[in-house]
């Protein structure tokens, strides 16, 4: 097992070796587990989260080896990189990986757990949620900040956004799940308008974006609308038509 742990942490590393060691049969679960595997654990007076990542298939356990950067170390990369940036993420400790003659088998990557509110999926789900369109508004000011940096987060999706209240009608917005990114010297229009299609598909939530973001983006609020729901449209068509494909395929089962 290889170790890269952030230097304010390295004073822990027998700490998180041993969690690592001992994760299957220790820390509590979090989340449902299905995919990858979240587990919290106490460090000293914090609490932190350790993901372990699903063992990759033969063809990607030989790239992550030779060819490619893990899940698990792309995402402390990527999150050192957006703390650089002032952007939101829980704190990185480390992230480990564990190599066979095969490729890469186990990886796992360690952060502070964050404690927050809601994430943008209970915004989705609950349209009376309190201060609903402030927070709607503060979160278009966040991802046109991404923007403006240059970020494209790739999995800007419902879930990966955490939301946290830190006065009366302020709040910090954090991002999650970081393996996939591309940093830009500039975004262009329409790489910007995409990168909200997995948001919502509620009509009424991309009025509101559209219109935060033509005022901030200097654009046409109609431009800017129109945009943002040709690709959320486009992306909803080919999610579904998946799901359909899938049961059909798996219509055993």
């Amino acid at each position: 097992m290889q170790i890269n742990i952030h230097p304010n942490f390295l004073k822990n590393k027998s700490s998180l070796l041993t969690m690592i060691e001992n994760f299957d049969t220790s820390g509590v679960l979090f989340g449902d587990g299905k995919r990858n595997k979240i587990k919290l654990f106490d460090l000293e007076d914090k609490t932190i989260n350790i993901k372990s990542f699903k063992i990759p298939n033969i063809v990607n356990q030989v790239a992550y080896k030779y060819f490619r950067k893990s899940k698990a170390r792309r995402s402390y990369e990527y999150a050192n990189k957006l703390l650089e940036n002032g952007i939101g993420t829980p704190q990185p400790i480390a992230y480990a990986e564990n190599f066979k003659l095969s490729g890469l088998e186990k990886s796992f990557y360690i952060s502070e757990h964050l404690q927050a509110e809601l994430t943008f999926r209970e915004l989705v789900q609950n349209p009376d949620y309190p201060d609903h369109e402030n927070i709607l508004r503060q979160f278009t000011k966040f991802t046109f900040d991404l923007h403006e940096k240059g970020i494209e987060f790739l999995d800007h999706s419902p879930g990966n956004t955490l939301i946290k209240k830190i006065a009366e009608g302020k709040y910090n917005f954090y991002l999650v799940d970081l393996n996939r990114m591309n940093f830009h010297d500039d975004m262009d229009f329409d790489s910007r308008m995409k990168n909200f299609n997995r948001l919502t598909p509620k009509i009424e939530m991309l009025a509101v974006m559209s219109d935060e973001y033509a005022k901030l983006y200097n654009k046409e609020y109609e431009e800017v609308f129109s945009k943002i729901c040709f690709y959320t449209n486009d992306f909803q068509f080919k999610f579904h038509r998946k799901i359909e494909q899938k049961k059909k395929l798996l219509f055993w089962r």
